[in-house]
């Protein structure tokens, strides 16, 4: 009785057996083609978060805001998103108090957004800005 190796039955074993002979043999990938060659691994050195300077927000920044954002410009900007959910930007400032005036939303926030300039917000990051919300110096 012969040992079987895998689950795939002695047969199939040696079919992949002669299958990869030539890179066991040659030590190295058997493509013919260079595209088909795997890159090497980068010898870059990669980001360390640890290394980010957290007084650059002035030490607010806290575990899970990325920087350039306290945790607190993280909730602000979340509670605003969640307020003008279904806006179509660009957006004007009227647009976006009609929005709040048509929601269950407090007067301090409907009051924040009427004292914003009158121009044309591009995205809620730019409204939040404006707001006087950080902004993300990074993207992840």
């Amino acid at each position: 009785m012969t040992e079987q190796t895998g689950k795939q039955g002695p047969r199939l074993d040696d079919e992949m057996a002669h299958e990869t002979e030539g890179m066991v043999r040659g030590g190295h990938a058997t493509h013919a083609e260079d595209f088909k060659q795997p890159e090497p691994a980068s010898s870059a050195p990669g980001w360390d978060p640890a290394e980010d300077d957290p007084t650059a927000t002035g030490g607010a920044r806290q575990e899970g805001s990325p920087p350039g954002m306290s945790a607190d410009d993280v909730e602000g900007r979340s509670a605003l998103a969640r307020q003008l959910t279904g806006v179509r930007y660009p957006a004007t400032r009227d647009d976006l108090v009609a929005r709040l005036r048509g929601g269950d939303v407090d007067d301090g926030a409907v009051a924040a957004v009427e004292a914003l300039p009158d121009r044309a917000y591009e995205n809620l990051a730019d409204v939040a800005e404006a707001l006087g919300y950080g902004r993300e110096s990074r993207r992840f």
